[in-house]
């Protein structure tokens, strides 16, 4: 038994060192290793709050009395309404919702401060947008217990409240969990299978050598950047149909707004995540760390994007971080269109951000091929 042990394990320890050097020496490894989980959990450990707080809300207050204003403080005092606009028409508080502007309306009538002095009781309707049943039930909630707390400072004879909330849920009626979360997850899943299958072919060219042939040719890095970007971009365009078509017909999520105009504005979301895509490919050695490195892109998206947490909620600083991931804006497009019926007139400056991002991202891609090259 004791000379079977170091047959057995033979060059256990050489090797051990060696894997230990190799670690030691390779700055990339460590990284990923010991600082991107850290980082990761203090950039996730503050930014997540699952509190609904500051929920955007706009306020057409028809009764201008001090009766309504004392209303309205005490929505603004509850830290979950933020009273960010105030409109003069019906048809502008619900063009505020639709377009995302808002999430929540508060509509209190001409008659508010004459029926709370005549003990005929008021009512104040307040609009929410369905669209995430979790910020929707708690607006309501917190809309009933503030009318309450206004109620119990003067109760009617009769014994009942004289403010009472009237709540109308938009766009999702029935609070839908799938509605809210599928429209979403086709941003996510998009992101990751384009972001992976462009990443993986440019550095498996690369380990194939068929790369280096590619240099020998007069071809210019923008024209390879670009010639490898628009098969892989019908392919992902080709994914996200049938991504669609699974979201309505499995799912049954109804859109409310034009198919044609989501599929145009996915355009500048495909060609943005081509580019990381590509950026990423120039960067990486093997296809473990691009496939390291593409990974690197998806909790970021999940969490700071808007998906899953309300991005208001968020430290001011993850604020800023967020309206630099890509998703963000195509998530506001696909909730938009599908869940609100949202326009291009509501959408054009994520169309338009997302258009930037995606030039910025391929010729910088451009640049760090040549880069690479030299």
């Amino acid at each position: 038994m004791k000379a079977l042990f170091p047959t057995l394990f033979r060059g256990l320890v050489p090797v051990c060192r060696k894997e230990f050097l190799h670690i030691v020496r390779d700055p990339g490894t460590l990284v990923f290793a010991l600082a991107l989980p850290i980082l990761q959990l203090f950039l996730f450990g503050f930014a997540v709050d699952t509190n609904i707080r500051q929920v955007a809300t706009v306020v057409l207050d028809q009764s201008q009395t001090q009766e309504s204003r004392r209303l309205l403080e005490s929505f603004a005092g509850s830290d979950v309404f933020a009273l960010r606009s105030y409109v003069t028409s019906p048809d502008a508080m619900y063009e505020a919702i639709r377009s995302g502007k808002a999430r929540a309306g508060i509509r209190i009538p001409y008659d508010y401060a004459r029926r709370l002095q005549d003990g005929t009781g008021a009512t104040v309707l307040v609009l929410v947008d369905g669209s995430d049943s979790t910020v929707a039930a708690q607006t309501i909630s917190t809309a009933t217990g503030v009318a309450l707390q206004q109620s119990l400072l003067r109760v009617l004879p009769d014994g009942t409240m004289p403010v009472e909330v009237r709540p109308s849920v938009l766009y999702n009626p029935a609070t839908r969990s799938a509605n809210f979360f599928v429209p979403g997850l086709v941003a996510i899943l998009l992101q990751v299978m384009t972001i992976l299958l462009i990443a993986l072919s440019l550095v498996r060219e690369r380990e194939r050598g068929t790369l280096e042939q590619l240099e020998m040719t007069p071809v210019a890095p923008l024209g390879l950047m670009v010639g490898k970007m628009i098969p892989y971009g019908v392919l992902a365009f080709g994914e996200l149909c049938a991504i669609l078509a699974v979201m309505r017909v499995v799912f049954l999520v109804p859109v409310h707004g034009n198919v044609l105009l989501l599929l145009a504005l996915s355009l500048p979301f495909l060609l943005t995540v081509l580019g990381l895509g590509l950026m990423i490919s120039t960067k990486a050695k093997t296809q473990a760390e691009a496939f390291q490195l593409s990974m690197g892109t998806i909790l970021p998206s999940v969490f700071l994007s808007g998906y899953i947490f309300l991005i208001e909620n968020m430290p001011l600083p993850f604020q800023w971080i967020s309206h630099l991931i890509p998703a963000t804006y195509y998530i506001r497009i696909l909730r938009g269109i599908v869940l609100r019926g949202a326009g291009m007139a509501d959408l054009w400056r994520e169309a338009v951000i997302l258009t930037v991002m995606g030039c910025a991202a391929i010729l910088l891609a451009a640049r760090m091929f040549v880069k690479s090259r030299q």
